[in-house]
């Protein structure tokens, strides 16, 4: 079991930046990270991933050149790194792990919710224009 706790969000201001972080409660350096995010009356929806094997990372096309997902497993943390924040970013962000899924699988399944085997319980993110 490893329990994951984000922080990090707030109310920002449209153009502006925010720094999430994920910390595990132990050290999850071959675990795959996720982050993904939901507005009120939507679905939950991906963000962006971390392969932990080759450090591969994948995006959601509408965070695409805007955020940065990154881990330093020392501290046992992955962040996301937000920058020219928009009104819709608005949302709940959630950090997520998938311990079981095998490099290649996760390839093609980042993105989804069941791909992964914990999750945070989420912060708050408000951009206001």
């Amino acid at each position: 079991q490893v329990q994951l706790v984000e922080s990090g969000g707030g109310l920002v201001q449209a153009g502006g930046s925010l720094r999430l972080s994920c910390t595990a409660s132990r050290t999850f350096s071959t675990y795959h990270a996720g982050w993904f995010r939901q507005s009120p009356g939507k679905e939950r929806e991906f963000v962006a991933a971390h392969s932990w094997r080759d450090a591969s990372t994948y995006y959601a096309d509408s965070v695409k050149g805007r955020f940065t997902i990154s881990r330093d497993n020392a501290k046992n943390t992955v962040y996301l790194q937000m920058v020219n924040l928009k009104d819709e970013d608005t949302a709940v962000y959630y950090c997520a792990a998938s311990s079981t899924m095998s490099t290649s699988v996760y390839r093609g399944n980042y993105d989804r919710m069941g791909s992964y085997d914990y999750w945070g319980q989420g912060t708050q993110v408000t951009v206001s224009s």
